[in-house]
């Protein structure tokens, strides 16, 4: 039976089909109201929403890892009941999640044989057999997938396709991928999205979960947005805009695009020269690095994750020893080891990771509000007490201040969206008036309400005089927000310069490793001025 869809063009039934469906948690959090969704056989369909929107629950329904509390799943017409995701494998649904589920001393083929092919815990994987099955399954798709090298050793992409290829091994006919993109170059995403296209031409369906509305608008045929867990709008992709969908996601007409006027920067805040870092393992991650960051200046710093940026900015904030070089923070040389000091100099610190490094997820927003900074004299009362009144009039101020919503001042941080978390750290850091802001993807994972406000926020800082070193795996962010870039590769920077002088098909380059040439438009070599 066919179905019509947009324009009255007639269509295949849809493969999946879901009705209704609710979802509330023990705790009484509704986080999907009888939402429907579809998908038909040879479509991309993206699906958007901020954080808590329901995007990834609704998806965790249909890949059988949630059930839900009421509404129906339904396979070509047929109601199904999936208890388990190998249920849904079984019935041709796979997903592919953000955190790889690969184990990474195994090689590629062995993943992609796991729990296949009839292998047990205490079976071997019957690898020559089904070498040949897998390797025309690659073939057919278009994929380059080295079967004989272990995945920890291969690059994020490749990783990915291993993914992919596993799931896809299990006779898959509806793909879900939730951000596939976020640890990608723009190389190896704009390869990720020729795949899918070829698996749409082969009459896979496909499910894009994602919060980048380039991505959506480039490779999607249909477009559905949730907020709140309901379906406020559902759309052809040659109907839609990043404008229209973003006001759909939030409720309101979302200016997307952050202005930043040009300014003359000043004098240097934070000066590195020839700095050495090793990561855990003992390996060199940062080699030779100069640079400064200046007054009324944000420097941005792109590039893969893995490529020594999270050392670099733990050698910078005294969490990290380096190795050799120096570093100093408006002339003085920068201690390792020794965070506090810093902060009592200027330094603030927005941490690639808030729940590990930046928040105490356990303590309310009071507690919260002042961490790293109870020792204050504005915070304490005699004999070093804290003085409670004197916190929590800080804690409203800074709440009201940066727009953080939460049901009241004691509740614990965790119980916040990942939007309100950030909003507190970020609002936490530029409250101690600092001299530098060091933020590593301070947008990672927000919604496009919270992506704009802190993406706003750094630019005030800079347009106010101070000193931005803005890391961030977000090529777009980079190019966006940043005065000068660097393209950071296997711990240096491959070329260094204001950011109107790249283009993005060069920094996508340049952040796999590959240099261009014959490009007089592109800086050339770092320069640490």
């Amino acid at each position: 039976m066919a179905d019509v869809v947009d324009g009255g063009v007639s269509a295949p039934a849809p493969r999946v089909q879901m009705r209704g469906i609710h979802k509330v948690y023990p705790d009484g959090t509704a986080a999907l109201r009888g939402v429907d969704f579809r998908l038909h056989p040879g479509e991309i369909v993206g699906l958007l929403g901020e954080n808590g929107a329901g995007k990834s629950t609704l998806m965790k329904i249909l890949s059988g890892l949630l059930r839900p509390t009421r509404g129906e799943v339904l396979v070509e017409g047929h109601p199904a009941r999936f208890r388990n995701p190998s249920d849904a494998l079984r019935c041709g649904i796979g997903m592919v999640h953000q955190v790889f589920t690969l184990v990474p001393p195994f090689t590629a083929l062995q993943n992609v044989l796991l729990g296949q092919e009839g292998a047990g815990l205490l079976r071997a994987l019957p690898e020559a057999s089904a070498r040949a099955r897998v390797q025309a399954l690659l073939d057919e798709l278009g994929l380059d997938v080295p079967l004989d090298v272990p995945v920890e050793s291969l690059p994020v992409g490749v990783q990915q396709r291993v993914e992919i290829c596993k799931t896809l091994y299990r006779g898959t006919s509806v793909l879900i991928l939730d951000e596939p993109t976020s640890a990608l170059t723009p190389g190896e995403a704009d390869e990720l999205f020729r795949f899918l296209r070829r698996l749409r031409d082969r009459g896979v369906g496909v499910v894009l979960i994602t919060h980048k509305l380039r991505e959506v608008l480039e490779v999607t045929d249909r477009v559905v947005v949730l907020r709140q867990g309901m379906v406020v709008g559902e759309l052809s992709t040659g109907s839609a805009t990043a404008e229209n969908l973003a006001e759909l996601m939030v409720g309101q007409v979302t200016g997307l695009r952050v202005r930043r006027t040009p300014r003359a920067p000043g004098q240097p805040v934070l000066s590195v020269r020839g700095l050495w870092v090793r990561d855990d393992q003992g390996r060199l991650a940062v080699r030779d690095l100069s640079f400064d960051v200046r007054e009324g200046e944000i420097f941005g710093v792109a590039g893969v994750e893995g490529n020594g940026q999270s050392e670099l900015v733990q050698a910078l904030t005294g969490l990290r020893r380096f190795e050799a070089g120096e570093v100093r923070l408006e002339g003085q040389a920068v201690p390792t080891l020794e965070p506090l000091a810093l902060y009592r100099r200027g330094l603030a610190h927005v941490p690639e990771d808030k729940a590990r490094f930046g928040l105490a997820l356990g303590f309310d927003l009071v507690e919260n509000s002042i961490l790293g900074r109870q020792r204050e004299n504005q915070f304490l009362r005699g004999l070093g007490r804290l003085n409670r009144p004197a916190i929590v009039r800080y804690a409203r101020e800074l709440v009201e201040r940066f727009h953080v919503v939460a049901p009241d001042l004691a509740t614990p941080v965790r119980n916040l969206s990942g939007g309100n978390q950030q909003r507190l750290l970020v609002g936490r850091e530029v409250s101690k008036q600092p001299k530098l802001v060091v933020a590593m993807h301070p947008t990672r994972g927000l919604d496009v309400a919270s992506t704009v406000y802190i993406r706003e926020l750094l630019v005030q800082l800079r347009d106010v005089g101070k000193a931005v070193l803005l890391v961030s795996a977000d090529l777009d962010e980079v190019l966006e927000l940043s005065d000068r870039v660097a393209v950071m590769y296997g711990g240096q920077f491959l070329a260094v310069g204001p950011s109107d002088h790249f283009r993005r098909e060069t920094v996508g380059l340049l952040m796999g490793g590959v240099v261009p040439t014959g490009d007089a438009d592109q800086p050339r070599a770092p320069s640490p001025r």
